[in-house]
C-alpha cells in the first residue's frame, strides 16, 4: 500500500493531528536517546485509546507494513529507531493511571505514564514504585517494560520484571493477551518475564499492573572516595560479601565526577580516582547499624575519604550527581556513546582496567558510571561526530568493552536492551542454536516479522558477515556458514 493510502485509512479513525507524514513533523521521531543512528519513519501515529492501537495493528498486519513501537524516546540502544517503510507507533498519549490500590499495593497504568509519575501518585499513601532509571522524570513505564529497565535502586528492589504483576498486550493481528496475575505463581510458561525486555518485538503493551512498596522510614548514603579505581571495585565486592544488600550502590570515576560536580555541585572529591555511593534504607535502627558497617568496610577497602549524608537534602544531592552523569557528559563533549554491559562483581577491577587500556588505545576519553552493586556498567565514550572516522572508532571501542564483558562471564546488556546498537555482539554471546530459538519465539508471536524488525536478534547471515564465529562455551559458532 502506498504511504498516502495508509494515511487515508489511518485518518478515517484517528484525529488529523495524530497522523504525521510530512517531513518536518517526522523529524523529531528519527532517533531515540541513542542519537548516533537516525532514520525518518514513513508515518507516525499517536493513538489515544487501546481500540485505536488495535485498529492500527490490524491495518499493519493486513498491509504487511512494519510497525515500530515508541515510548518517551529516552532509550539508549536504538530500539525505537523507525523503519523507513513502516509506521512508528507512539504510545505517548496513553498516559492515564487507571487504578491505584493502596490496600493491594498495586497500580494499573497505561504505557505512556512516566516512571516518576507513578511514585508521585502513590506518595500520599506512603508507597512508591521502586525501579528508578536515571531518566525516570521523562521515561515511560511502557518503555521500561520493553527494555526491562532498572535504576540506582535495582540492586535491592530488582528490575522492571521483578516489579510488575500483569501486562495487557496486543498482538500484530489485534488479539488481546492478558499475561501474568496477582497470585504468587501461575501455571504455564512465564510469559510475563518473556514479554518484559522483548523490545516491542512480540506485542504492544497497553496496560501494566505494577507493584508498589512502602516508603522507607529512613535512607542514608555513605559516599566513599578512593585513589585507586580497583580498590573501589573491590570495595563493592566486600560490601556484598559481608551480607549487606544496599538499596543502591553506584560508582563514578574521576572524569565523571569532575564533569558532574561542575554541573550539579554535589560535593564530590574531585581528586579521587573513583567515588562510591552506597545507600542504606529501612528503619532508623537498621540504617544506623548498616551505615556504620558500610563505613568500616570502605575504610578497610582503602577509602581515602568517607562522608555520610546528614539529612534528606544532602542524600538527594549526592544522588543528583549520579543521575546527572549522562547530561553532564553532554557538557564536556560534542557527543557521547553510552554502553551497557553487565559483569560479575568480582571482575569489576579487571574490566575497569581494561577500559582504561582501550581508552588509551583509541585515544578517546571514557566516563565510567555504573550500578556497581549488580555489575551493570555504563561507560560513556566521548567523541565528536564531526570528526571523520571518530564514530566508527567509538563503535569499535564500545564493541570491545561488550566483548570483554562476555569474556569474564557477563552479558552485553543490563537494562538498555540490544536494539540495533549491540546486535552484532549478540553473535558473540550466543550460539547458532540459541539464536535459532530466539527467532522461533519471535515467530510464535509475530509470524510475519513486522513488529520492530531488524532489532535485538541478528540473523545467522548477519553473524557470518560480521565474522563473529569464535569459540563460545566450547562450541564454534556457525561452523557451516561461509566466512567472509
Amino acid at each position: 500500500m502506498q504511504p498516502l493510502e495508509l494515511v487515508s485509512e489511518l485518518s478515517a479513525f484517528l484525529p488529523t493531528e495524530s497522523v504525521l507524514y510530512e517531513g518536518e513533523d517526522l523529524r523529531p521521531y528519527e532517533c531515540d536517546g541513542l542519537s548516533a543512528y537516525r532514520q525518518t519513519p514513513m508515518i507516525v501515529v499517536l493513538p489515544q485509546t487501546e481500540d485505536e492501537v488495535i485498529k492500527i495493528l490490524q491495518i499493519c498486519h493486513r498491509t504487511k507494513t512494519p510497525v515500530v513501537p515508541r515510548g518517551a524516546g529516552t532509550g539508549l540502544s536504538g530500539g525505537a529507531l523507525p523503519h523507513e517503510s513502516g509506521i512508528l507507533l507512539s504510545l505517548a498519549k496513553l498516559k492515564r493511571i487507571l487504578e491505584l490500590d493502596p490496600a493491594s499495593r498495586t497500580a494499573r497504568v497505561q504505557p505512556g505514564v512516566r516512571n516518576l509519575a507513578i511514585s508521585e501518585a502513590a506518595a500520599p499513601y506512603g508507597l512508591y514504585y521502586a525501579p528508578d532509571p536515571s531518566s525516570q522524570i521523562a521515561c515511560s513505564i511502557g518503555g521500561n517494560v520493553a527494555e526491562n529497565s532498572g535504576g540506582v535502586h535495582c540492586l535491592k528492589y530488582g528490575l522492571t520484571v521483578h516489579n510488575i504483576l500483569e501486562l495487557r498486550v496486543i498482538t500484530l493481528s489485534g488479539e488481546i493477551l492478558e499475561i501474568g496475575g496477582s497470585g504468587l505463581d501461575a501455571s504455564g510458561y512465564d510469559l510475563l518475564a518473556l514479554m518484559t525486555g522483548s523490545e516491542g518485538m512480540l506485542g504492544i503493551v497497553t496496560e501494566i499492573v505494577v507493584k508498589l512498596i512502602p516508603s522507607a522510614e529512613k535512607a542514608q548514603v555513605v559516599m566513599a572516595a578512593f585513589d585507586d579505581i580497583r580498590e573501589a571495585g573491590n570495595a563493592v565486592a566486600n560490601v556484598i560479601g559481608a551480607g549487606i544488600i544496599p538499596a543502591g550502590m553506584e560508582m563514578m570515576d574521576r572524569i565523571t565526577t569532575r564533569a558532574v560536580e561542575e554541573y550539579v555541585h554535589a560535593g564530590y572529591n574531585l581528586e579521587a580516582a573513583a567515588i562510591l555511593l552506597c545507600e542504606s534504607d529501612g528503619t532508623v535502627e537498621e540504617v544506623a547499624d548498616e551505615v556504620l558497617r558500610i563505613g568500616e568496610i570502605m575504610r578497610q577497602s582503602g577509602a581515602i575519604e568517607i562522608k555520610t549524608s546528614r539529612d534528606e537534602s544532602e542524600r538527594l544531592r549526592f544522588w543528583a550527581g549520579r543521575k546527572a552523569a549522562f547530561p553532564a557528559a553532554g557538557r564536556v563533549s560534542p557527543d557521547y556513546y553510552c554502553m551497557d554491559g553487565t559483569i560479575p562483581r568480582k571482575s569489576l577491577a579487571f574490566v575497569l582496567t581494561g577500559i582504561e587500556r582501550l581508552s588509551s588505545e583509541y585515544g578517546l576519553r571514557c566516563m565510567n558510571v555504573f550500578h556497581a552493586g549488580d555489575g551493570n556498567l555504563h561507560p560513556l565514550i566521548l567523541y565528536d561526530a564531526n570528526q571523520p572516522g571518530e564514530l566508527q572508532k567509538t563503535e569499535e571501542f564500545g564493541a570491545k568493552i561488550l566483548e570483554m564483558c562476555i569474556d569474564v562471564g557477563g552479558t552485553i546488556t543490563g537494562e538498555h536492551g540490544v536494539g540495533i546498537e549491540k546486535i552484532n555482539q549478540m553473535c558473540s554471546q550466543f550460539t547458532r542454536h540459541e539464536l535459532e530459538m530466539f527467532h522461533s519465539v519471535k515467530a510464535a508471536f509475530d509470524p510475519s516479522g513486522l513488529l520492530n524488525p531488524g532489532k535485538a536478534i541478528p540473523t545467522l547471515r548477519r553473524c557470518a558477515e560480521h565474522g563473529a564465529m569464535h569459540v563460545h562455551r566450547g562450541e564454534e559458532k556457525f561452523p557451516d556458514l561461509p566466512r567472509f
